[in-house]
């Protein structure tokens, strides 16, 4: 039988999808009554969300130029990520080498 852990999440930042403020819920299946299981994926979609790097950069005040540094270095690396896909994708730069893993 699954269960599902809700954890209620409210994000008083800006990231992609619920308002700033609002509760965000991320749902995990427990499956089997494997906790630990489901603590992993909870961790692994707390991670692509952003919840890790935030919570280190809320640790300690962060003075106005220090954040206005920070968010302009982040914009100029989106920016150059995005060039970079784009220069793929019309084939003028070469695609990043795929890594090959061992079977498991």
């Amino acid at each position: 039988m699954a269960h599902l852990l809700f954890i209620p999440i409210v994000r008083p930042f800006k990231l992609a999808g619920p308002q700033p403020g609002k509760e965000a819920n991320l749902q995990v299946l427990v499956r089997d009554n494997n906790v630990d299981q489901a603590l992993r994926v909870l961790k692994k979609k707390m991670q692509r969300e952003g919840l890790f790097r935030e919570m280190k950069t809320r640790s300690a005040y962060e003075k106005p130029s220090e954040k206005r540094t920070r968010e302009k270095a982040e914009a100029i690396r989106r920016q150059r990520k995005l060039q970079r896909k784009k220069l793929q994708r019309e084939g003028l730069l070469p695609a990043p080498k795929k890594v090959l893993r061992p079977a498991r």
